[in-house]
């Protein structure tokens, strides 16, 4: 049967990460595509215990319909995080959702009608282009310079184009790996105020720094609620909970209320009672520490790495933090087609064309190195070198 779809499914795509996430399941494949924590530092039997500790309290509550918003001790412990960043919010300005990709998809409900223009970077996070292509908007690209942003020039496009929203992820960026600067979050907190347009600050990979000082949140330096602030479970728990939340005003946290409420009542009580449990009596900030080590040392290793096996007219970032290195190979080379005869020799990446919300670079790929162990780092880059040396 032929159906009639609704004009927006033609702008629907697959995530392309996740297509080749499902080449490189074949345990000989050394994969640098995914995002993917490292699932041996999962806090697997603490999160047992919560679960157990829940379940076994005899409350059959916590596995009943809850509240849109979310369960409020959850909100008030998450609010109290917040605020340790500087982000004065109470459990009033905490709502929780399926995974922050969830809260970047009830934003754009909220925000955008067809033909509405998004401003973002460029790179960007696929899954955030997805969601806002979806709702057939329209991209314009914020100017970067080595990393940063082009202050002056996002100032004119603001003026121009009267963009709906901003988009940014100003910390390790996935997929880039690069970081604003404190000044760079004040102007951006400045001149989204003064032009009244509303910005998402996406910060899944804040917890996970493993060199310089720790910087301000850009709605920790915004005078007013023009920031959104969302954030994830995901990177430094697991997952598999698909528990984030969003920081916002009341009157966005009413609208966000009713979005979800048409899209899944709420989100999973027992996920939100097991993690609340884990929270409070586990040491979290002791186990975030263990994941930045080994992923201190595992980003050392695939930088010394490609420090060996790549010549000099191949570039890389340095990331401060996060999961990515985002390597850029000379403009005769294009990933997209070389994946393939990566894939042939075990080894996978992202190409770069995906993270361009429009015409982008063929040469670029980003790298992960939370998810593969040392030694697959080592044959891995080793591997990769080789392939495209015979591919020049």
């Amino acid at each position: 049967m032929a159906h009639c779809y609704a004009e927006r499914v033609n702008y629907m795509a697959n995530s392309a990460i996740r297509e080749i996430l499902k080449v490189t399941e074949q345990p000989n494949v050394i994969s640098f595509a995914g995002g993917l924590p490292a699932p041996e530092l999962f806090p697997l039997s603490d999160i047992r215990e919560s679960y157990d500790r829940v379940l076994g309290a005899g409350d059959p509550s916590v596995l009943q319909y809850g509240t849109t918003e979310g369960y409020l001790p959850l909100r008030e412990e998450i609010s109290a995080q917040m605020r340790a960043k500087g982000i004065q919010a109470e459990a009033g300005n905490i709502f929780l959702t399926n995974g922050s990709q969830q809260g970047l998809d009830l934003i754009a409900k909220l925000f955008l009608n067809p033909g509405d223009e998004v401003l973002l970077q460029n790179p960007s996070y696929l899954g955030a282009i997805q969601t806002f292509r979806s709702y057939q908007a329209n991209f314009r690209l914020v100017p970067t310079i080595q990393g940063g942003i082009d202050l002056p020039a996002l100032e004119l496009s603001i003026k121009e184009h009267r963009p709906k929203i901003i988009y940014l992820a100003p910390t390790y960026q996935n997929p880039t790996g690069t970081t604003l600067t404190v000044e760079e979050r004040k102007a951006i907190a400045r001149i989204a105020c003064q032009y009244g347009v509303p910005v998402i600050e996406d910060d899944p990979y804040g917890e996970l720094r493993y060199d310089g000082p720790i910087i301000a949140p850009i709605k920790s330096l915004a005078a007013e609620d023009t920031v959104i602030y969302l954030g994830t479970f995901s990177k430094t728990l697991a997952p598999g909970f698909r528990l984030g939340w969003i920081v916002a005003d009341q009157e966005l946290i009413t609208k966000l209320t009713v979005a979800k409420q048409g899209t899944d009542l709420h989100t999973s009580t027992l996920i939100q009672r097991a993690t609340h449990y884990y929270l409070t009596h586990f040491n979290a900030a002791e186990h975030i520490e263990t994941i930045r080590q080994t992923y201190k040392r595992r980003r050392d290793l695939m930088l010394d790495e490609l420090k060996a096996n790549f010549s000099t007219q191949v570039k890389w970032t340095e990331p401060t933090g996060g999961m990515f290195i985002w390597l850029t190979l000379p403009d005769n080379y294009d990933t997209d087609k070389l994946l393939t005869r990566a894939v042939t020799g075990n080894v996978a990446y992202v190409p770069g064309s995906h993270f361009f919300a429009c015409a982008g670079s063929h040469s670029s790929m980003r790298l992960n190195f939370s998810n593969p162990s040392p030694i697959q780092i080592k044959q891995g880059i080793k591997t990769l070198a080789e392939i495209l040396a015979v591919s020049h």
